[in-house]
């Protein structure tokens, strides 16, 4: 999946031909590896300056990895990334395609995605190796209104997949999304056919929630979208059957 940072030098392509938005669309913007870490191993620390109540911090380190406010400065990587992938992306993502893997494309999503971000909607981030900075993919959180959802879609560079990087990825983001004022549940949505999606909520100890039918996105999928759901832990007071005080 999904949240882009700073606004980039250069001009911006028209907007009848700006690239399809790598936000989860009610759909899965999924590409990951089989997971390697358990959830109780997952941890998160954030950093970056002040920030407006209800968004996420725009870094979130875990033991592998930096997860930063996308940036122009991304653009490059994150074309070269799509490249690389393209072929194990195209079924399960419908944006997959060669205008994505270019940069000037890249550009103009970071302009979408800083405006996303400023709009309280959606939060997309670079994925980073911790300790070289390469970029590995992309993770983004995405608000669905009224529910106190919110949806974490992501994706990883074919060739780091298999380290167990994309649950890493999502469980640390799992964290900031349940940290958030009105949040309830975060949710990761793909479509049935992808288990190698379906694993990753899996094993960070997400819970099936239901399958609903949707129209195929992607050539890959069958119209069947599995909806993984991990809660608000209730509190205390709660758990005892006390209330919140009033």
């Amino acid at each position: 999946m999904h949240t882009l940072s700073t606004t980039q030098p250069g001009s911006v392509p028209h907007p009848a031909k700006m690239p399809p938005r790598f936000v989860a669309r009610g759909g899965c913007l999924l590409w990951t590896m089989p997971p390697a870490i358990e959830r109780s191993n997952v941890s998160a620390s954030t950093s970056g300056g002040p920030r407006t109540a209800g968004t996420p911090p725009e870094e979130v380190t875990s033991s592998s990895l930096l997860l930063r406010r996308v940036r122009a400065v991304d653009a490059a990587a994150i074309a070269g990334a799509v490249q690389a992938s393209l072929d194990h992306l195209r079924p399960w993502m419908p944006w997959a395609t060669r205008e994505a893997a270019d940069p000037r494309a890249q550009l103009a999503r970071v302009a979408e995605a800083d405006e996303l971000w400023d709009s309280g909607t959606d939060f997309i981030y670079s994925v980073l190796l911790a300790g070289s900075r390469t970029l590995i993919g992309e993770i983004g959180l995405h608000r669905r209104a009224g529910d106190g959802g919110i949806e974490i879609g992501y994706w990883v560079d074919v060739r780091h997949s298999g380290r167990g990087l994309g649950t890493e990825a999502a469980g640390a983001l799992t964290l900031v999304a349940l940290a958030l004022p009105g949040v309830t549940q975060a949710e990761i949505h793909c479509d049935e056919a992808n288990q190698a999606s379906a694993a990753i909520p899996r094993k960070l100890g997400y819970r099936l929630d239901r399958i609903d039918d949707h129209e195929p996105e992607a050539p890959g999928e069958r119209g069947h979208r599995m909806i993984w759901v991990m809660e608000q832990p209730a509190s205390p007071a709660r758990a005892r059957g006390q209330g919140s005080p009033r």
